[in-house]
């Protein structure tokens, strides 16, 4: 687990120094009932999610895919399996993790997904 404290507080750091990950970001979770992934993310991540720095730069927002398409929200391609994580920026996706890797690979995909979506990113 010190993998995981090493990326939040790398990822913290960067906040500190980087107003662009002030921007709104918003991790979108489609889910469905039943789905066993969706429970495993749920009592590996979920728990400690909010208080990550991920979790303070991309606050999580559930949704069941059969709600889906969602107006107010455009992805880059129709969402298939669930879990599907989404991260979004004024509605609109920017990337996406399709299915749960386990806890350390998601941790590492969502702190390059936002990294990625950060730098160079516009203001205001």
């Amino acid at each position: 687990m010190p993998r995981k404290l090493l990326i939040s507080c790398v990822f913290a750091l960067v906040a500190l120094v980087s107003p662009v990950l002030a921007e709104p970001f918003k991790l979108v979770m489609v889910e469905q009932v039943g789905c066993h992934w969706c429970e495993k993310w749920d009592a590996e991540v979920a728990p400690e999610y909010p208080k990550t720095a991920e979790g303070q730069a991309a606050p999580l927002e559930r949704v069941m895919i059969r709600m889906l398409p969602l107006d107010g929200l455009e992805t880059t391609s129709r969402v298939v399996y669930t879990p599907t994580f989404l991260l979004v920026r004024d509605g609109v996706e920017l990337a996406r993790i399709e299915g749960y890797p386990g806890e350390d690979f998601f941790w590492g995909l969502l702190a390059r997904m936002i990294d990625e979506n950060s730098e160079g990113a516009p203001q205001g």
